[in-house]
Parts: C-alpha cells; sequence; structure tokens
C-alpha cells in the first residue's frame, strides 16, 4: 500500500462528508429531467385522445352522409383511406333528420365539412408526428397513454371500473399506475389489512467494520468479541460460536471503548438522517455488556454530524467519559459517567481526529491525535489548555494513526511513515523561549516499524507492545525497549491490520481493512472468523433445496454462505462488479449478472465458470429461472429481457427470445407458476405482461393477468403488494421484496434502513407491518430461505448481512386468506391512492 493510497485509506471516513452535498445536487437535476419526461408523456397522451375522438366521429359523418348524398361519402372514405384522418366537428343524431328534410342544403354543408376535414387533418398530423414515432419505438407506451386515455373519457374509471373488470389506482410521483382486481375478490373495499402472525428475530450477523473504522475490537472476559458493523453491536463468543446484539443505536456505530471494569461499554455513532432527510441527532451510549442494558445515553442535541472517537478514564476507575464529534472543529468533550452530564468542551482542530485516550494515571491529561498533529491537553477547573507536539528534527508524518502509553509514562504513537514515535516531557526552553516559557513534549525516539502505516498499537502485560502495520500486513511484537521479537504476516485477501485485541497473551484478534477478524497466534497462524464484503451489495440469492445463500456486490467478491453454520463457504473475485444472481432450480450451478451486461454461470462444487454470455453493454439488473429450470430471464439497463433455454442441467444456454417493450431499464421480473408468462417492472414504474412460450410476446390487455399465479413474487409494483408503498413514495423508496414460499407474508427493503415484514397479499394502502432495524444504510435486497426459517437481507453501503429468524405464524395460506376477507358482494371499489 503506497503513501497515496494510506491517505486515502485513512481519510476515508471524513472524506465522504463531501458526497452528500453533491448528491443532493444531482438528485435535484435528476429529478427535474423526470418532471420533464411526465410532461412530455402528458403531451402524448393529449395528441392520442385527440386522435382518437376524430376516429369515433367518423362513423356517425359517414352515417350523416349516407343518409343524404352517397357520393359524399365516398369521397370521404378516400380521403380518410389516404391520409388516416377523421373529422373533429361533432354532429348531432338529429342532424341526419335535418339532412332527409332538406336534401339539398346538406349536400352543401357537407361539402364544406370535406373542406374542414382537410384543414383539420393537416394540423393534427403536424401535432402528432412526432408522438406517433415515439409510439413506434414504444409499444409499452402506446398502452400506456392509451389506458390514461381511458381513465379520462370514461365517467366509470374514476371509481376504478373498467369494462373489461374491476381495477384500482396508485400514484407514484403522481404517476398513476393501474392495478387489476383479481376476480376472487368481490369486494375490495371489505379487504381488511393486518400486521402478520410471523415475525423477525435477529439471528446472525455476517461482517465487521473495519475499512474505515479502528480501535473497535475487544475481547471481554466472557469469552466474546466486542465488534460493531452498521447499527449493531456484536457480542461474538469464539468459543462457543454464538452471537448476542446491542442494538439500541439509531443509526451507524462509528466508535467503541472498553471501560476499565471490562464489563460498561461506550459507543457512539453517526447522525443520519430519517425518512424524511430530516438530521437525527448522535449521541453515545453506555451499556452493560452482561446484561445489554443501556445504562446512559450521552449527548443528544450535543454532537454535530457524528462521534468519531470515545474513551474512559483510567486513574479514577472510569468515572468520565472523553468524546470527539465529527463537527468541522471536532469538539472536545468531557462527561460524567454516572450523572450524563457534561464536564468540559473545547474545540480541538479542523483536521481530522483518530484517537482519544486519557493518561492511564492522571484523568487531567487528554492526548488526541490524528491528521498532522498530536496534542497533549489538560483539563483544570473545567477549562482546557493544549500542547501540540514539535516534531523538531524528525519527519513530520501526514498522520499520526494511534497511540498508547508505555509503563514508564511515555508516549508511544504509530504513524503513516511507519514509525513509532517516543514522547516524552522536556523542561523549559528558558535560553530559547524567554522567561516564563512551559515544558513541552518532544520526540525522544524513532523506531522504524512497518512498511506503510502503523494503524494500531497494543500494549500487552509486561510492558511488551504489538504494533500492525499497513503495506507489509505485518504484526510485530516488541519487548518493553522497542526491540523486535517476533513477527508474522497475516494473508494478503484480508488486507492490512486495522486493530489488534490481546486474548490471553499469546492468542489475539486481529481485524483487517477488509472487514475479517482473524484469530490465531505467531506459531500457529491466523484464520477467519469472521468475513464480510468490502463494499457495496445489491446481489442475493438463496438455494432452491440447502440452507445456503449466494452474495455479491460492489468489491467483485462472490461468496457463498452457510446459514446453519454462520459461516462463509467460500469466495471467488470477477473482473466486475456483481449485482444479481439466481440459483437454478436444479440446485447444482448459480448464475451472476454484472455491471457490463456478462453474466457468468458458476458450478457450486468446483465453483468453476460453465457458462457465460453477453447481453448489451448495460448492466444487468435481474436473473430469474422458469420454475422447471428451463428457461432464464436476464433482464437489463438496456430496457430489454433476455430470454435464454436451459439444458445439460443448467450448464448450457441457448437464445430464445428478448422481450422488448419496456421505455426504461428493467428493474424486477417474476415467471409464473406455469413457466409460460413472465412479469416485470421498470424504472418508470410500469407493470408489463410477456407470453414467453408464445414468442416473448407483449400481453397489451393486461386485464388477462389480473388472475395468474406467480411462482416468486419480488416485482415491487402489482395488485398483491400494493399496500407495502406509503403514502408520498417516490418509487425508489423500496429497493426489493420477497414473498415467502408459503405465501403467507412479504418480507420490503427500504431505503430508510429498514426490512418490513407484511402480510400477503397486502393490496390496500397504508397496509400494518413489523418494522426491524439494525443496517446502516439502505437495504438493497431481501430473500427468503428454501423452507422460509430465516430471512436474509443485505445492506448498501454499510456492507452488512443480516440473517433473521422468522418466527410465529400460523397454517393459513396467502390466497386462502384473500379470498376469505373478501365479501360476496359486487360493489364498485373507490379509487385508493398511495
Amino acid at each position: 500500500m503506497n503513501s497515496s493510497t494510506n491517505s486515502l485509506d485513512d481519510v476515508s471516513a471524513d472524506s465522504s462528508a463531501e458526497f452528500p452535498d453533491r448528491t443532493s445536487m444531482m438528485e435535484v437535476r435528476l429529478q427535474a429531467q423526470e418532471d420533464e419526461i411526465t410532461l412530455l408523456k402528458s403531451s402524448l397522451a393529449d395528441a392520442l385522445r385527440r386522435i382518437r375522438l376524430h376516429e369515433q366521429l367518423l362513423p356517425l359523418l359517414k352515417q350523416q352522409l349516407i343518409a343524404v348524398n352517397p357520393g359524399a361519402a365516398r369521397v370521404l372514405n378516400q380521403v380518410c383511406c389516404s391520409d388516416g384522418c377523421t373529422s373533429s366537428r361533432k354532429l348531432s343524431s338529429s342532424s341526419a333528420v335535418d339532412g332527409i328534410r332538406h336534401s339539398a342544403t346538406r349536400v352543401r354543408r357537407n361539402s364544406e365539412k370535406l373542406g374542414n376535414v382537410e384543414k383539420q387533418r393537416k394540423r393534427l398530423d403536424k401535432k402528432a408526428a412526432s408522438s406517433a414515432n415515439l409510439l413506434t419505438r414504444s409499444p409499452s407506451l402506446e398502452n400506456r397513454a392509451k389506458e390514461l386515455i381511458a381513465s379520462a373519457g370514461s365517467p366509470g374509471s374514476r371509481r376504478g371500473t373498467y369494462s373489461q373488470g374491476q381495477s384500482i389506482k396508485m400514484f407514484i410521483r403522481g404517476r398513476p399506475i393501474t392495478m387489476y382486481i383479481p376476480s376472487n375478490i368481490q369486494n375490495y373495499e371489505d379487504l381488511k389489512m393486518e400486521p402478520p402472525s410471523e415475525r423477525l428475530e435477529l439471528d446472525w450477523v455476517y461482517g465487521y467494520r473495519g475499512r474505515d473504522c479502528r480501535a473497535n475490537l475487544y475481547f471481554l472476559p466472557t469469552g466474546e468479541a466486542v465488534y460493531f458493523i452498521a447499527c449493531v453491536i456484536v457480542l461474538y463468543h469464539i468459543n462457543n460460536r454464538t452471537q448476542r446484539h446491542y442494538r439500541k443505536h439509531t443509526d451507524c456505530v462509528r466508535c467503541l471503548t472498553l471501560h476499565p471494569d471490562k464489563v460498561r461499554v461506550a459507543s457512539g455513532q453517526t447522525a443520519g438522517v430519517d425518512k424524511d432527510g430530516k438530521p437525527l441527532q448522535p449521541c453515545v451510549h453506555i451499556w452493560d455488556s452482561t446484561s445489554l442494558v443501556t445504562l446512559q445515553q450521552i449527548g443528544l442535541g450535543t454532537f454535530q454530524r457524528g462521534v468519531g472517537s470515545v474513551a474512559f478514564s483510567f486513574a479514577d476507575s472510569g468515572a468520565f467519559l472523553c468524546v470527539i464529534d465529527d463537527s468541522n472543529e471536532h469538539m472536545l468533550s468531557v462527561w460524567d459517567c454516572n450523572k450524563g452530564t457534561k464536564h468540559a468542551e473545547v474545540k480541538s482542530t479542523n483536521e481530522a481526529v483518530f484517537a482519544v485516550e486519557f493518561n492511564p494515571s492522571d484523568s487531567t491529561n487528554i492526548i488526541t491525535c490524528g491528521k498532522s498533529h498530536v496534542y497533549f491537553w489538560t483539563l483544570n477547573a473545567g477549562q482546557f489548555t493544549k500542547k501540540q507536539g514539535i516534531f523538531g528534527k524528525y519527519k513530520k508524518p501526514k498522520f499520526i494513526q494511534c497511540f498508547v502509553f508505555s509503563l514508564t509514562g511515555d508516549v508511544l504513537t504509530g504513524d503513516s511513515e511507519g514509525n513509532i514515535l517516543t514522547w516524552g516531557k522536556s523542561a523549559a526552553d528558558i535560553k530559547t523561549l524567554g522567561k516564563g516559557a512551559k515544558e513541552t513534549f518532544q520526540i525522544m525516539r524513532q523506531t522504524r516499524a512497518h512498511e506503510g502505516s502503523v494503524f494500531t498499537l497494543c500494549p500487552l502485560q509486561g510492558g511488551a507492545l504489538l504494533s500492525g502495520g499497513g503495506k507489509d500486513r505485518k504484526i510485530i511484537r516488541w519487548s518493553a525497549d522497542l526491540a523486535p521479537e517476533r513477527e508474522c504476516e497475516i494473508p494478503e485477501n484480508f488486507g492490512a491490520v486495522r486493530t489488534i485485541a490481546d486474548v490471553d497473551g499469546e492468542e489475539l484478534l486481529v481485524g483487517t481493512t477488509r472487514n475479517a477478524i482473524l484469530r490465531g497466534t505467531f506459531s500457529d497462524g491466523f484464520v477467519a472468523i469472521v468475513q464480510g464484503h468490502v463494499d457495496e451489495m445489491w446481489g442475493l440469492a438463496t438455494h432452491p433445496s440447502q440452507n445456503i445463500f449466494l452474495t455479491c456486490g460492489h468489491d467483485r467478491q462472490v461468496c457463498l454462505w452457510k446459514t446453519e453454520e454462520h459461516k462463509l463457504d467460500w469466495c471467488i473475485s470477477l473482473e466486475e462488479y456483481g449485482l444479481c444472481a439466481d440459483f437454478c432450480p436444479n440446485g447444482s450451478v448459480v448464475s451472476v449478472g454484472l455491471s457490463t451486461g456478462r453474466w457468468l454461470v458458476l458450478d457450486l462444487l468446483t465453483k468453476e465458470v460453465v457458462s457465460e454470455s453477453t447481453d448489451g453493454n448495460e448492466q444487468l439488473s435481474v436473473m430469474r429461472y422458469s420454475p422447471d429450470g428451463s428457461f432464464l430471464a436476464v433482464g437489463s439497463h438496456d430496457n430489454f429481457i433476455y430470454i435464454y433455454s436451459v439444458t445439460e442441467s443448467g450448464r448450457r444456454y441457448t437464445r430464445f427470445g428478448k422481450c422488448n417493450g419496456h421505455s426504461s431499464f428493467i428493474t424486477h421480473l417474476d415467471w409464473s407458476k406455469d413457466g409460460k408468462y413472465i412479469m416485470s417492472n421498470s424504472g418508470d414504474y410500469e407493470i408489463l405482461y410477456w407470453d414467453i412460450a408464445g414468442g416473448c410476446k407483449l400481453l397489451r390487455n393486461r386485464f388477462e393477468s389480473k388472475d395468474r399465479e406467480w411462482a416468486s413474487y419480488t416485482c415491487v409494483l402489482g395488485f398483491h403488494v400494493m399496500g407495502v408503498w406509503l403514502e408520498g413514495s417516490d418509487g425508489t423508496d423500496i429497493n426489493a421484496l420477497c414473498r415467502s414460499h408459503s405465501e403467507r407474508v412479504v418480507a420490503v427493503a427500504d431505503d430508510f434502513c429498514k426490512v418490513h415484514l407484511f402480510q400477503y397479499p397486502c393490496p390496500k394502502p397504508k397496509a400494518p407491518s413489523h418494522k426491524y432495524d439494525g443496517h446502516g444504510s439502505h437495504v438493497t435486497n431481501v430473500c427468503f430461505t428454501h423452507n422460509d426459517s430465516h430471512l436474509l437481507s443485505i445492506g448498501g453501503k454499510d456492507t452488512c448481512i443480516l440473517q433473521w429468524k422468522v418466527i410465529g405464524g400460523g397454517p393459513v395460506e396467502g390466497r386462502e386468506r384473500l379470498a376469505s376477507a373478501s365479501s360476496t358482494s359486487t360493489s364498485s371499489p373507490e379509487p385508493a391512492t398511495s
């Protein structure tokens, strides 16, 4: 790892603060563009409405002309056949009677009308020319425009009832989406939505946040390692391989420290935002690691942006807590742990701060370090005084990464140059600084330790010291006088050493920059006991018959996990991002869609690529096998769904056809239970249906698909899941959903870090649900295991996988629940909006 890479890694947490503003600006621009598109489509619908009115008036005009003058009718037929237009002037039915009684007058007037027809045709041609071209390119847009025309022109449509049957509309960003009510529902208004009897219980947390956090791994006397990822603090028993979870934080946990009593823990979180974009207040929790009870909540409403570092005092048995927040001034504050009151506060620096600690022998002395600084603070009568460490003849490093106190009272710092610096007090230099000069802290010794940064220092009993390196990935044991004694190197695939926790003087726990926790010794080496992804995840699939699941994401890793053993089975690296995946129904292979339009088929046993293909040059968003495994559907951001026939037990793929009709990128799709049809959603909130067996044809009458049964239900738009959308949703608030195999419940992944559990079906707005916290970023995907015993959810930027146990429930199937909730009356439902 070169110095520039170190710099990027060191300040990754701080530099990320610049991106929300840029992201907000881009979202505003995107919203404006989407509004323009909506206006264009509205204009298109208006043009189609005018054309339709003319078409409807043509037969009436013909009847009137035939009644008074057969010759004039022939002329009108020639005009309409050659130019495809009709008159826009509506004639009343009584005009035909007047034409019979005044034949000569009507002939003259009809001739004038024929001239007007020609003028109207030319004007209409100009208005509809561009719209017609657009309709030719997008059949689905034509269908939707015609639906809008029908809803605007039909009085019955205002109540959600069409001539074909009943329907209901929901609105996303002001756009109407028509849902057709299945035949087994006789009275939509009488349906009652209730939360499901099933509930979720957090079973396991996969992953660790080592990429951009430090000093966040400790070993408890209970035999548990305590660390965090997303909003969850995990207590993992390294021998029993069990987990407990502290879940009182409302957003991502950023820092962690252990009290001198080895029982109490302090943890700080970032601010975050709520679903309306309003900032949430960060705070520090002090809690009991035995009972998981929160003892104190500190600083709510005081800290800005988040809490970056925390530390307990030692000299007074942990009576005080020191906190550094993430504001521009990185406010340093000291709090009374028992009372939860602030004792003192001061602005520390505008530069990034990485660590803070009390002097173990004097609670009035505090040290902070970070970018280009190490500060020595003295607290007296509620006031801070600061002294800056003087580097003197030594090269000033860009980052002071960490520090510890030696048994002699010296301060040892690790920096980005790979050195361990020993700091001590020096007498006041009266000759140079003059009378009244105060003592200073200066470097007493420089020890070359690592190639690249020294990310962590860990003191051992007896005065020995452990250091962890960046570029060289080494762990070195030093004697009390900083003579190297032993060293080892961790495997490259785990990244650099981020933090070290001492277990018993010999055995160590090591947190790495690639979000792994290793366990081992210098003699026997290290093995991973916790592993996870290191970047945003989107792809998630569960095996059709085994308790395993697969994930993939922006870190180019494809990982297979075992749900019962709670561990990683295998992991391979790809050349591109993996964004979606699905298991073949026979369970022997899995297909993975990539960011370039390429997709792979992997053998689960050998991990070898048995087939690969490329569809377009844009990212793939969904892979879905048909129920019998004879077809594979590949949804792409190029607006197409590619269909492949599958043979040789999922190892041979032949292009069968292509579904062309969506006007935006494909987001979700599902197969019917008979494997003949597909339901799909797109980025502009379309719901389309396809006849695959009939040649990948678009089913233009969506009403005919209202009673079709689906093998899976992952489409976020559809009648059966309409109730999962909150009022005022913008169409991107729900990233994924998944119906259970029992068809009793549907799990939802939203943009506000929540996992929801609804009853299935839930076709009415504002349906109640159970809501679960844990993720610290948008939840990108959810999926039930093959027997519905567990639900998996994956986060975006939090790189976290949560495994939930499904508890409760009864024998009633989802379809039976829907039928029993419906009345036998046939009253027409009122329109529902969401």
